[in-house]
């Protein structure tokens, strides 16, 4: 599959800003834009192309912001400091119960 992808500099850009930019699309992406498109979710490849980037961009974003918790985390792990599984367990719901009350009180 070939596609025609206009480049904006921003979201929203007019057309006269756009930049044309061809591309090759791999059977197997191909099949998962069409599966998309079947959903009915999305108009057009082109929607469907511009949502995995925002989510593309957002997962690089949050892993940015959240690269030294996790190599923190895995250099603990590596010097065998792990919490115990049922330790994990009671933090989830202590931490659940008290979302649930936060969202009472909101």
């Amino acid at each position: 599959m070939n596609l025609d992808c206009r480049q904006h500099q921003e979201y929203g850009d007019s057309v006269e800003g756009e930049m044309h930019m061809p591309i090759t699309i791999q059977p197997e992406h191909e099949r998962l834009i069409a599966e998309a498109l079947r959903s009915g979710t999305y108009q057009d490849s082109g929607e469907v192309i511009q949502r995995a980037l925002e989510l593309l961009r957002d997962r690089d974003a949050w892993l940015a912001e959240n690269r030294a918790r996790i190599d923190e985390g895995y250099a603990a792990a590596q010097r065998g400091e792990l919490i115990d599984a049922d330790q994990v367990r009671v933090q989830m719901e202590e931490k659940k119960r008290a979302w649930r009350a936060e969202q009472r009180k909101a």
